[in-house]
Formats: structure tokens, sequence, C-alpha cells
């Protein structure tokens, strides 16, 4: 391939079922990931990226951000909260009130389960500054093996959700043609000072800090694998020197779901995703794979 783009290889049977009626589309699951960003002396802020052990049925090998699904337990307490209401954040993605609390809980969750960073603090104006040891680590593993609710995690350790630290950038839907299919919001947060990142993840082999810039490089080159939600907001991070900057820009994105689209084109499926030609794909009708 002539860049690291990730397509599996039951993809275009999949789209001609979908295109003929003989699949019908999963509903899409709420999920949130996290662009976890630090300063560096060089031009622009680093990323945080895990990639994917090369075992795992979906994307293995490829790289990406910190995220997951929705736990249910996360719609049906209110938990300890600073920053902008609950209802300024269900505006600004769409959603009902409690379904923003359940989005930025899971965002906030999954970056310390799978980076061990907690977005979270004492008070509405302060973060914890470590969260390393055998305490904190039985509670990141209850919280994974969903023993422990957020919502339980917080207010057993009198904490608040510092959503003022993150910044809403992007809202990705996976295809209709994928028998797993998520709702995925992308934010932006700046590593917490005191605290760093590791792999805490059971799904990755590898975890790195880089640039924007480099990793778009790595994958244009065909050496970095990657989705093309991945992919896009790598390249939209790319102009920012800082990630205050990045934070700021965030309140200004457009959360407008991008969701792929499938078309049978004479002797071709057309694969592609609004507002990102690069990523298009043409597949012969012949083929059964990409």
């Amino acid at each position: 391939m002539a860049n690291g783009q990730w397509y599996p290889p039951e993809w275009p049977d999949r789209i001609r079922a979908l295109a003929n009626g003989t699949l019908r589309p999963a509903l899409p699951k709420r999920a949130a990931t996290v662009m976890l960003l630090r300063d560096t002396a060089a031009a622009g802020p680093a990323v945080h990226m895990l990639r994917r052990r090369a075992s795992m049925a979906f994307a293995g090998g490829a790289y990406a951000y910190p995220g997951g699904g929705v736990d249910p337990r996360d719609d049906d307490h209110l938990v300890g909260w600073a920053g902008p209401a609950l209802s300024t954040w269900a505006e600004r993605l769409g959603v009902a009130d409690t379904e923003a609390q359940a989005v930025v809980c899971a965002a906030v969750r999954e970056t310390y389960e799978e980076a061990g960073v907690l977005l979270a603090g004492p008070t509405a104006d302060t973060v914890v500054s470590d969260t390393t040891g055998a305490d904190w680590e039985a509670d990141r593993e209850a919280l994974v093996a969903r023993e422990l609710s957020f919502a339980e995690f917080l207010d057993r350790r009198g904490l608040v959700l510092r959503s003022d630290l993150l910044g809403a950038w992007t809202r990705w839907i996976t295809p209709e043609f994928e028998p797993k299919r998520y709702d995925t919001w992308f934010f932006v947060a700046a590593l917490p000072a005191g605290q760093r990142t590791r792999n805490a993840s059971t799904e990755a082999d590898r975890t790195v800090w880089i640039s924007p810039k480099d990793a778009t490089a790595g994958y244009d080159k065909g050496e970095l694998l990657m989705m093309p939600p991945t992919v896009a907001t790598l390249r939209q991070l790319t102009p920012y020197a800082t990630a205050a900057d990045a934070l700021a820009a965030a309140a200004g994105r457009d959360l407008t779901p991008v969701l792929a689209q499938a078309r049978l084109e004479e002797d071709e499926v057309v694969l592609s995703w609004p507002g990102h030609a690069e990523f298009t794909k043409h597949i012969p009708t012949g083929e059964s794979s990409v």
C-alpha cells in the first residue's frame, strides 16, 4: 500500500451486501477517545498514541489514541463535576444531559484506564499530580474489569471530574457495513503537571509520544498503520504550536458526525468519507479484498 491506511479485507464484500440490502447496519455504541498532548522543546506539541496489538481482530497493529465505549453506569449517577455545566456539554456534543455526562466520563475514564492519566482533582481548580502506587493501580484495574464504576471511583477518592481540561474536537461514526460500530467523540487534553503516561492497556503493545507532523509523515510513507479518523485528527493538530492553542481551538470545531459512504458505480465500489477526500477508495466489484 502507498500509505499506512488500514482497510480490512472483508470490507468490499460487506459493502456490496449493504448495497444490495442483505446486510442490516448495527446500531453504533457511544464512545470517546482523547488526544493527550504535551508541549515539547521542538515546534508543536506531541500526542500520546498506542499501537494496537497485532493479534487484535480489529485494526491490529494500527496506532490510535486511548479511548473506548461508554459504561452504561456513567449515565445513572451524577458524578462530582467541575467545568462547564452538563447542559453546556450537552449542547456542544449534541446529546441529552445524561448522555453528555456519559461521553465525558468515558473520555476521562478511558484515558486513566489505558494511559494512567487522570483528569480529575480534589477541587474544581486542582488536578491529582500522581496516580502511581498499588492503591491507584488496584482502582484502575477494578475500573477496567467494570467492578467499580467511575462515579464510585471519584466518590471514594473525593475527586471531581475536570471537564474543563477537555476540548471536544470532532465526531466520527463507524461505517454502516462494520459489524461493530461506534459513535465516537474525539477530545483534546493537555497532560497534567506531575502525571506521566504509561502503557496500561492490554490491547496495546507499544506507546509513543510523537508530533502530529512526524506521525502523519510515517503514515504517508507506509511506516505507521492508522485508521482514517486518526490520520485526519493528526493532520488537524499539525498547525498548533502548543497544547493550549489546540485546546483553545477546540471550542470552535465543527462536531457534525463524519460517516463513511459506500456506493456502487458501474464496475467498482467507491468508499469515501465526506470532507476527507484523501481516504476515498475505489474497489473493483470483482475483488473480495482491498
